[in-house]
């Protein structure tokens, strides 16, 4: 179909949003934040968590201007955690941390990474969690979106693609509507301008800062914006700042692909657990056909819908990671079950699906589309969906679909432009299937002093892990430590004993 029907067909289906209505804010130069929110004093009390309690760490909170070229103006709240260096007398500053996302969670990643960081870094330095602006506990933005997410799969055809655009539009202008102003400001760019004042707040001359996924565009984007103020830093499963975000999805079809191969691999040699087939083909061939047996015989509960859009999504949520091969072969076995009509727990099928993937699908929308600008014709993405069902048939309609943030309001700002000098420490894994190897080596010839180690033979996303690799995490809480990086980049192999049988 010409591309130009395919715009008035999905533009005659979608909603009207506010994208074309807001004018883009001002572009503006880094200015000194006024000291009323650098010389703050946090008030550290605990965290009424459970995971951060155990930890024994401590929460406060901290006052950012919403937008910084209006700092007298509306203001935000951010959440942040602390657990205390180990040893006062050799505490070398903080070690900020961010899990990823757009819209992770930050304040238990002190605590979850514990395990993972050596005495010595524990002894070190004082580790540090935050919400980003707009999620968990730091003014939570709140779209009123009824879906889990703002990523589908198109579908099979037109008719399934108009579909999806007109949730995307719907979705904006739900995002939009609520509080259009506090909206737009929530922004990596302002996040890294947040992490500036906490810097400050803190008493610190510079930051210390390990990212994980969309945490090493922050950290990116914090080194363009804040270099002389980086000490240490580790970026781990890179993006590449110029494939942020459009890109980054579309880079993420041909790894899955591969991915999907994996796993049927693994679930063939345990077909007499599973069924699904006794050759990878068959497993995959058995995936591709609930994909399709699965329209025009959705499921639907507790809020959630499994249908030809979102099992691919559920194939997505659940391959980063081979330790979830059990997970995501019983998954499969639910969903097969409801789409034959059969019974299935939904609340079960949820709690299994998002205990992997704990983002927040408002503050997402809110980060990615305010961040850059997507493409506004819709055709452009049915045309790129097409391009690609041959060669990926499971992820292809997804990597190219339509978002949220083709029917977004212009960004505030412009995107960052990275390219700089700042000597930290990447970590990229070749089979990585949330950003593809090549994310990582983009960001590496971006900033030339980086070292780059690199993950060989495994199928995950996020290399610092409990037990995976001991070269992996030597090398990084030695660099944390002693400030050594390798003196040159540098291939580590997992420990094999870590994978499912």
């Amino acid at each position: 179909m010409p591309a130009r029907r395919i715009r008035r067909f999905v533009l005659g289906a979608t909603l009207v949003t506010a994208a074309a209505t807001l004018p883009a804010g001002p572009v503006h130069a880094e200015s000194p934040v006024p000291d009323r929110f650098t010389h703050q004093t946090p008030n550290w009390q605990s965290c009424n968590d459970k995971v951060l309690d155990k930890a024994g760490a401590q929460c406060a909170s901290v006052v950012v201007p919403l937008d910084y070229a209006n700092p007298g103006g509306r203001t935000l709240t951010l959440g942040i955690s602390r657990v205390t260096a180990t040893d006062p007398e050799r505490r070398r500053g903080i070690l900020l941390t961010n899990p990823g996302g757009p819209g992770g969670q930050g304040l238990r990643m002190p605590a979850n990474y514990l395990t993972n960081l050596s005495p010595d870094v524990r002894a070190e330095y004082d580790i540090i969690g935050m919400d980003p602006r707009g999620i968990g506990r730091s003014d939570k933005v709140n779209c009123t979106i009824p879906v889990p997410t703002i990523l589908f799969s198109a579908g099979f055809d037109l008719l399934g693609f108009a579909r999806d655009s007109t949730v995307a539009a719907g979705l904006a202008s739900a995002c939009v509507a609520t509080d259009p102003e506090k909206l737009r400001f929530i922004t990596t760019r302002n996040t890294a301008r947040d992490m500036d004042v906490i810097r400050s707040v803190l008493g610190e001359q510079k930051i210390n800062f390990f990212g994980a996924s969309y945490g090493t565009y922050l950290g990116a984007v914090y080194t363009q914006l804040f270099g002389d103020r980086v000490d240490r830093m580790v970026l781990d499963s890179p993006i590449d700042p110029d494939r942020y975000y459009i890109g980054l999805y579309q880079d993420m079809g041909p790894i899955n692909e591969w991915a999907l191969d994996d796993w049927a691999t693994w679930a063939a040699r345990h077909d007499d657990l599973y069924h699904f087939g006794t050759t990878p083909e068959q497993v995959r061939a058995w995936v591709e056909d609930l994909i399709r047996r699965s329209a025009g015989h959705e499921i639907y509960g507790s809020g959630f819908l499994v249908d030809e859009h979102t099992i691919p999504m559920i194939l997505v949520a659940l391959l980063p990671n081979p330790q979830f091969n059990p997970n995501l072969a019983e998954i499969l076995t639910m969903v097969a079950s409801g789409v034959a009509g059969g019974p299935i727990d939904m609340d079960a099928l949820q709690s299994r699906i998002f205990s992997v993937v704990p983002l927040d699908a408002s503050a997402m929308a809110a980060i990615m589309c305010g961040d850059k600008a997507a493409p506004r014709d819709p055709g452009w993405y049915y045309k790129n969906v097409e391009a690609t069902r041959a060669s990926q048939p499971v992820f292809g309609a997804f990597a190219n679909n339509i978002t949220a943030c083709a029917f977004w309001p212009d960004p505030v700002e412009p995107p960052t432009e990275i390219g700089n000098d700042t000597p930290v420490l990447l970590l990229a894994n070749v089979h990585d299937t949330r950003t593809a190897y090549a994310e990582g080596l983009a960001l590496h010839a971006k900033m030339p002093q980086s070292r780059l180690v690199t993950l060989a033979d495994t199928r995950i996303h996020a290399s610092f892990r409990d037990d995976l690799s001991p070269c992996v995490n030597d090398t990084v809480n030695t660099y944390l430590a002693t400030g050594v990086r390798p003196a040159a980049d540098l291939t580590c192999e997992p420990d094999f004993n870590w994978f499912p049988k």
